[in-house]
This record gives C-alpha cells, structure tokens and sequence, in this order.
C-alpha cells in the first residue's frame, strides 16, 4: 500500500493528508484487498493487519489512529487523545492535538480533510449524502473556527468519491439535496438526474470563507482502484487520514512569544 494523493511535498510540513486506495492489503475479495473498514463483514484480522500497515507506512503509531461510527449524521467531535475503538456516533473530527491521525471511511461518500496549520487544527469529515445536505462540512469549519482556526487559512481537500456523472438519484431527492447544499444538482452521463456532492461542499466551503481548495476528481463508482458501494454492494472502504506534525502552529506560537 501506499500513500494515494498526497499533496503535501516535503517530510517536514505541519500537516499531512492522505487518501489511500484499494489495492495492497490483505483483505479477500470481495474486500480486496486494503480494506480498512471494521463494520463491512470483513475479517476482523485481515483489517487488523492493513490498518497496522497503514500505521508503519505513515510512521505513526497504531494506537494514534482515531475512527468513527459514522452514521450519516452531521454531528462533529472534537477529540484530544488517542480513543479505547471508534468515536461512537459521529461524522467529523477535529484536533489541535499532533500526532493525532483523523480517519473517514468512505466508499462513495466524500472524505474531507481541513486543516489551520498556523493555529494547529485538523478535521476529518465524511460527508455523504445526508451528512453533506444536514451540513456536517460547515458544522466542521465552525467547530474548528472554535479551536482557533480562521477560514481564509484552512486548506481542505476533498478525495476521490461518487462524481456527478455517475451518482443517480430520483428528481425529488436531487432537488431535495440541492435546497440545502446549492451547487449539487446535476445530470448524469445518462442524462438522468444526479447529484454532485463535492461540487456543493466546495460551493458551501467557499461560502464560509474557505477558499484553498483542492477537489480530487476521480469517480469511486466508476474508477476501479477504489471500493464503490454503488459499483459493488458489500466491499470494503477506503481512507482519508490527516494529522498535525508537530509543527503545526509554529508560526503562531513564534508570534505569541515575540
């Protein structure tokens, strides 16, 4: 396994972002094979093993990798230490804590990753359908707004997921999304009604102040190398993952201490 669309370039930055994809572990199919979802019916070894992969290529610690129950809610928490299993019944994360890995599972749903590395705060999000139409994406940035962050310095990049061309959905669902998260609606390639739900997180980020913005085009329904649950039915899930350094902040702290 390694590392899928990092874009960060050097060891020493304040924050790292990473998407992984699903090939290099060693889940059986039809979890194959870097399956790193424990609630999808796959065996609880093999997941065991590929999230400890995932750790040693990082080069963080197992025990510093913080996951979610995630549910399709827009409900955000705020986590300050490493966690005794999944953070029950949450969509978002946010730290100010280094070395805290954030984990989304998504395979459709869009992984959101955000980040103020000068006031030292991250995010991970998974912002679905219903998570991103109940406003779980600007739920995050004020959550991180009440950590210190600021908008216009909060990066956020946004992974591969269900694109608008492919994603169909009935008229009145797409309409219904669109209402609260504008910028969703679409048509597919087939000329169906669609929804593009990264489009409108981009659009809601923008609103919010949050303009360095990074959208990762690719298609999870389409594109093979990712676990689509639309494509596939029961599969595995891939990550998104952000932590602080520990050198996050640094700029702030140097102002603050003259």
């Amino acid at each position: 396994m390694a590392p899928d669309s990092e874009r960060t370039p050097a060891h020493d930055r304040p924050v790292r972002m990473v998407f992984t994809t699903r090939a290099g572990g060693t889940s059986s199919s039809p979890y194959d094979s870097f399956n790193l979802g424990a609630h999808v019916g796959d065996d609880p070894e093999a997941v065991a093993a590929n999230r400890r992969r995932l750790a040693e290529v990082l080069g963080l610690a197992s025990e510093n990798f913080v996951w979610m129950e995630q549910l399709h809610t827009n409900t955000v928490t705020r986590v300050d230490a490493p966690q005794d299993g999944p953070v029950p019944a949450t969509d978002a994360l946010v730290t100010t804590t280094p070395g805290l890995a954030l984990c989304v599972l998504v395979a459709d749903c869009t992984p959101v990753l955000l980040a103020d590395h000068t006031a030292g705060v991250a995010a991970a999000v998974h912002a679905g359908r219903m998570g991103a139409r109940n406003g779980i994406v600007a739920r995050t940035v004020e959550a991180m707004v009440e950590c210190g962050a600021t908008p216009g310095a909060i990066t956020a990049l946004l992974g591969p997921a269900a694109a608008g061309r492919s994603y169909e959905v009935p008229e009145a669902m797409a309409r219904d999304v669109d209402k609260h998260l504008p910028g969703s609606l679409t048509r597919t390639a087939a000329g169906t009604w669609g929804l593009d739900v990264r489009a409108g997180i981009v659009r809601q980020l923008f609103e919010r102040g949050v303009t360095h913005v990074d959208a990762d085009p690719r298609d999870t329904i389409t594109d093979k190398d990712f676990f689509s649950h639309r494509r596939e039915g029961t599969t595995g899930r891939q990550a998104g993952v952000i932590w602080l350094t520990g050198n996050a902040g640094d700029h702030r702290k140097g102002h603050a201490h003259g």
